[in-house]
């Protein structure tokens, strides 16, 4: 093994922390992500700054949690003074770019007010999260929004797929029984096979992509942010995907009654959601997780053509791997669908890091039980590089001296994640502004704390109540540890590092120097 000279950024869509072979779960097939696994160090314990698309992915690009970079949803402008990972590393000479999906809205009043053009090379990396957009696509294409010139669906065309929006009646549709196209953003269609070929299916397309490009890239050192929609809906898969799994492999729900009976208000508005009544019903929800763990063995099928491609390039020992997803998904447990709540079924993720340095020998295989975070990626990119710590910037930590196996290590005690469900239907049935809607979690090794705006707290008692089923946020005995982490929370809010233009040595460089500079005050 050699050190770093690039970085392969694996990124799934919706994709649940338990829902791997090597995180446990029982039937799904991922031989290749568990051979990663076993080849670096598979962070049991790591959470996303915000369990919702765009605003995770933000903090995973920053390094910086929710409540500092500012884009609390998606669709939320980044502001284009937040530097991101692709500025950090075209600091070390490294080439950083994307294929598949960021979720970032561009900073567009901004970028007019300052007079910058959109298709100049600074406006393209401004508009593009800071990444070079290799290929950029979200992922989904309503036939509603798509326009004419989707790439995925002009290679689509080509393949002899017909039709204005092949994103949605090929590769996201299917074909029933009587031969009519059924769409996959129907839960009841989720049986059925994608009309799309599995070779061509997004999945295939986007590691296609990402393979060109490093052999296009040659020698020269790079950052590839490979993003795959999937396993997020429409929960449709491509023969022979579709039918991989049956309801037999299904593990039961984690919910409770007690969960229905006076829950926590905003808890309460988000099970009154469509999709959380959806799959609320054991029978609904037994008929699309078969397709979502379809979705993950497909994804599965294309980490093994990665590794395969960079061991023959002879770039695997030189290549640092990160795999990991953006959120997880409910999928019915404690009567919800979608995310953005702070269970560990939304909010923990997969991070699963192969570090090529001999330095890692000594952890490859292991499990790391240690609260990491998404934040903790980019400063682990930088140290990586040998690039310099940058303190007065970056929230997260560098993971190395885990990967490396430092001893003595000193690190954090409580992992932080916030919302903002302004633009969900919950915010109307519980009558708040817009601006009401904050959520943050605290997240310690025995306990979980809640706190929403305006409404009174939650807590999880983990060590004996590790699937959280009974929440204690109204026990008079509990009332001063929640009071603790109340207190614990206003302290994490104060030092948020919102001062972020200037560097701590350029301070140290300035302080109490007026004079040596010329200038006096308050001198007799």
């Amino acid at each position: 093994m050699g050190d770093i000279r690039n970085i392969l950024f694996i990124m799934c869509d919706q994709l649940r922390a338990d829902y791997l072979g090597c995180s446990g779960h029982p039937t799904i097939k991922t031989p290749n992500i568990d051979k990663l696994a076993s080849r670096g160090m598979n962070f049991s314990r790591a959470f996303v700054q915000a369990p919702v698309c765009g605003s995770s992915r933000m903090s995973f690009y920053t390094g910086r949690y929710m409540f500092t970079h500012g884009a609390t949803y998606n669709g939320v402008p980044l502001n284009i003074g937040q530097p991101t990972l692709g500025d950090h590393m075209r600091e070390l000479g490294v080439q950083t770019g994307l294929i598949g999906k960021t979720h970032m809205a561009a900073d567009r009043a901004n970028m007019e007010r300052l007079g910058l053009d959109p298709l100049s090379k600074t406006g393209v990396l401004a508009s593009q999260c800071g990444f070079e957009p290799w290929e950029r696509d979200d992922g989904l294409h309503p036939d509603q929004l798509t326009g004419p010139n989707l790439t995925y669906n002009e290679y689509l065309n080509g393949q002899g797929y017909d039709g204005d929006n092949p994103w949605h009646t090929a590769a996201n549709s299917g074909v029933d029984e009587n031969g009519d196209l059924q769409s996959g953003w129907f839960l009841k269609n989720a049986h059925l096979p994608a009309v799309v070929d599995q070779k061509h299916s997004e999945t295939a397309y986007m590691t296609n992509r990402a393979i060109d490009k490093m052999t296009e890239l040659g020698n020269d050192p790079w950052c590839l942010h490979l993003s795959y929609i999937k396993p997020h809906w429409p929960y449709i898969a491509p023969a022979p995907y579709h039918n991989m799994y049956s309801e037999t492999d299904v593990v039961p729900v984690n919910k409770s009654d007690e969960e229905r009976i006076a829950p926590h208000p905003v808890v309460n508005a988000f099970m009154q959601h469509e999709e959380s009544q959806n799959f609320s019903d054991e029978e609904k929800r037994r008929h699309v997780i078969p397709a979502y763990m379809g979705l993950i063995s497909e994804v599965d099928d294309h980490i093994g053509r990665l590794v395969d491609f960079l061991e023959t390039s002879g770039k695997m020992e030189e290549t640092l791997i990160v795999f990991t997803s953006d959120h997880g998904d409910y999928l019915g447990d404690h009567w919800l669908g979608e995310k953005e709540l702070f269970h560990e079924e939304s909010v923990r993720v997969p991070m699963i890091i192969v570090d090529p340095s001999n330095a890692a020998d000594g952890t490859r295989g292991k499990t790391c039980d240690r609260l990491v975070e998404a934040i903790d990626l980019v400063p682990t990119f930088i140290d990586g590089l040998d690039g310099a710590a940058k303190p007065h910037l970056l929230e997260g930590r560098s993971l190395l001296p885990i990967l490396r196996n430092h001893q003595d290590l000193d690190w954090r005690t409580t992992a932080f994640s916030e919302v903002d469900y302004a633009w969900r239907g919950a915010r109307l049935s519980l009558d708040l502004a817009p601006d009401k809607t904050r959520g943050y979690m605290l997240r310690t090794e025995n306990w979980k704390y809640v706190s929403f705006d305006g409404f009174g707290p939650q807590l999880f008692d983990l060590k004996n109540d590790p699937k959280e089923l009974r929440d204690l946020g109204k026990s008079n005995e509990h009332s001063e540890r929640i009071g603790e982490f109340e207190n614990e929370l206003n302290k994490w809010i104060r030092e948020r590092k919102t001062r972020y233009t200037v560097t701590h040595d350029a301070i140290e460089t300035k302080t109490d120097t007026a004079k040596k500079r010329g200038i006096y005050f308050g001198v007799w």
